[in-house]
């Protein structure tokens, strides 16, 4: 029993002897009874959703100071690294166009060793700063064509498909709901991957499509590169996971991890089916989980 009810039993049976009381008394006694409780109860729920706002509000604004300053730290960081690694790039290859003709060919390729690793850690610094951000990007969706968007990534792509001779399969695509930006930025990462893992074949061929499902499209680029063993499926979505069979190939092992999150912005779903040297099909979709 509440203490408001209480109270308010105790002052009738003070004001009122008990056996004076009509049926009718009771039942008033008992009406007050409970919309004092109920008062109470609201009052105290009021209360509690109060302070439930004001601490979301803290903890937002906590969120959002922490966002800018992880924002600040990333382009500290960005502009701190890159500096001394184009220094480096930069004063390397002046050694090697100055004076590459009295060096030994040993000191020639360790250079030009150099120049590799330190353009491959401004990739890696690139790509990790794309990653992180896109966890705070805006997701502005919107009907498109996912045909347009592939033959956008595939222009990027082209002096290298052309150089190559890759047979590239472009079949229709429905229309749907996604951010422009960032579905190119999924599409050309997977051709990429594709490219660089059909690099020793003959025939290179890349077919990028999708499939209707009863309740959902299933997009797919699919490659007849190196393929991979399906007990590594998940590691090739992680940062710096990259496979043994795949440590001969450029790349900083951040690209299928970027399309992961950009997936899972969508609320849909990425896979991969592969088989070692018989190549490999990432599917995704950009709602739902797959069928």
């Amino acid at each position: 029993m509440s203490a408001a009810l209480t109270a308010v039993l105790i002052a009738v049976f003070l004001l009122e002897p008990i056996g004076s009381l009509q049926v009718s008394r009771w039942e008033e006694i008992l009406q007050i009874g409970v919309f004092l409780v109920v008062a109470v109860v609201v009052s105290a729920l009021s209360e509690g959703r109060h302070r439930a706002e004001r601490s979301l509000q803290a903890r937002t604004k906590q969120l959002e100071d922490a966002n800018r300053e992880l924002d600040a730290y990333s382009y500290s960081i960005s502009h701190d690294l890159r500096r001394p690694l184009r220094a480096i790039d930069g004063y390397s290859s002046i050694v090697l166009a100055d004076y590459g003709a009295q060096l030994a060919p040993d000191v020639q390729r360790y250079l030009n060793l150099v120049r590799g690793r330190v353009q491959y850690l401004g990739q890696l610094v690139d790509d990790l700063l794309a990653f992180s951000r896109l966890g705070r990007q805006a997701l502005n969706t919107r009907s498109l064509s996912p045909s347009d968007v592939v033959m956008d990534a595939l222009n990027e792509l082209k002096p290298e498909l052309d150089r190559r001779g890759v047979d590239v399969r472009l079949h229709e695509l429905p229309a749907c709901e996604a951010d422009s930006s960032l579905l190119r930025q999924v599409y050309v990462n997977l051709l990429d991957n594709a490219l660089k893992f059909t690099r020793e074949r003959q025939g290179p061929v890349i077919e990028v499509g999708a499939r209707e499902t009863a309740i959902q499209t299933v997009h797919f680029v699919r490659d007849n590169g190196i393929g991979f063993d399906m007990a590594y499926a998940e590691q090739v979505f992680g940062v710096f996971q990259r496979l043994d069979v795949q440590e001969t190939y450029e790349g900083t092992g951040v690209g299928l991890a970027i399309v992961r999150r950009i997936i899972d912005k969508h609320e849909g779903e990425i896979w991969a089916e592969a088989e070692p040297d018989r190549g490999a099909t990432f599917y995704f979709t950009l709602t739902g989980k797959k069928s």
